[in-house]
């Protein structure tokens, strides 16, 4: 049974399906020595390499890591590009990538793993899983900004989905998130009117922070039964 390169480089816990686009769009990606098209497929037997290291599918046991990152550590595995990045931070022993990211000026809890399949039921926007955020701005906040940010906001071309907001102080609020637009807390606020003083992120779905910044912890066996239930019902990325 074939399968697309991308999906390929997923399940064998080299990386996300996001990444291995990336990388075949670079051209570090070759089947059998010849550099595939976006799409193309791997069949049994096949030699996948990226960067002219061979992949093969891996039988190490399956990480799972709850991550408080701190500010100004970036979620990416490119260590080459980004100095401060994740990776180099947690120096973990094997092969590991984050599950979505935080921007660089945000903290909180992000997901590192080397199972591809999760990485891509997670992300998949219209699963509707829960982020939660505690967001500290600039100015005071009021009823209308509570109301406005709960209701949806025009950003990117788009408006926002309704969401959760609750104020806990004259600067702070709580903010659950079921999508993930690119920075899109912090253009929420600055469509109307606010900067983001800081910005973290203390539970992913049924998983809360509950470690120090800088320090990771493995999922309970309860987490993940629960994280797997959870996600039963999930669609991953097309195949």
């Amino acid at each position: 049974m074939a399968t697309r390169i991308n999906k390929y480089l997923s399940e064998v816990g080299y990386c996300s399906r996001r990444v291995a686009d990336r990388l075949i769009e670079e051209g570090k990606v070759a089947i059998n020595g010849k550099i595939p098209e976006m799409g193309a497929k791997v069949k049994e037997g096949d030699q996948v390499k990226v960067d002219g290291q061979r992949i093969k599918k891996s039988t190490k046991q399956k990480i799972y890591l709850a991550f408080n990152k701190p500010v100004g550590i970036v979620c990416t595995t490119d260590r080459r590009v980004e100095q401060d990045n994740i990776i180099d931070f947690i120096k973990y022993p094997t092969r590991i990538f984050p599950i979505g990211r935080l921007d660089k000026p945000s903290e909180g809890l992000i997901f590192l793993t080397n199972d591809g399949d999760i990485v891509n039921k997670i992300l998949r926007a219209r699963n509707n899983h829960e982020k939660e955020y505690i967001v500290s701005v600039n100015r005071p906040i009021n009823r209308d900004f509570i109301q406005s940010m709960s209701n949806g906001v025009e950003i990117l071309e788009t408006i926002t989905k309704d969401c959760f907001v609750q104020q806990l102080g004259a600067k702070k609020f709580k903010i659950i998130l079921t999508q993930g637009l690119n920075r899109q807390i912090r253009r929420m606020c600055e469509s109307l009117g606010y900067r983001v003083q800081s910005l973290k992120r203390v539970r992913i779905m049924n998983i809360k922070l509950d470690v120090p910044t800088g320090k990771y912890r493995e999922f309970t066996k309860e987490e993940l039964l629960e994280l797997n239930g959870l996600l039963e019902n999930s669609s991953k990325t097309f195949d």
